[in-house]
């Protein structure tokens, strides 16, 4: 597997909390680190990419930190891949291909749920 040319600018974004909206107080954080490769993380990164409300509720969030379920109740099963996404009550299994589409997904969803919200045009 070739080198993701993209992969270094998800990785200096670590740590990295911006105010994207002044007036409203909504902000995003990127937690990104690079790990050992493995049959859940098989890219290589551990990494949370979120956006939050004024109070610090997750609005947004994309992330690999733990299996999700495919269905609802205790006869839920939890999936093998890791990388999921939140978007303001549910959550979805997401389809990592490289760090510039996860960046440009996540900036996509932030838009849409603001403008929902009344928070940007």
């Amino acid at each position: 597997m070739s080198r993701d040319p993209s992969l270094d600018a998800l990785l200096d974004l670590d740590g990295t909390v911006l105010v994207v909206d002044p007036e409203t107080k909504h902000w995003v954080r990127f937690v990104v680190t690079s790990v050992e490769a493995t049959e859940a993380k098989p890219h290589g990164l551990d990494y949370s990419l979120t956006l939050h409300g004024p109070d610090g509720e997750r609005l947004v969030g994309f992330d690999n930190a733990h299996p999700i379920r495919l269905r609802a109740g205790p006869s839920g099963r939890r999936r093998g891949a890791q990388d999921h996404k939140h978007r303001l009550k549910t959550v979805k299994p997401y389809e990592y291909r490289d760090a510039a589409t996860l960046l440009g997904d996540f900036w996509d969803e932030v838009y849409a749920v603001l403008k929902e919200k009344g928070v940007s045009q």
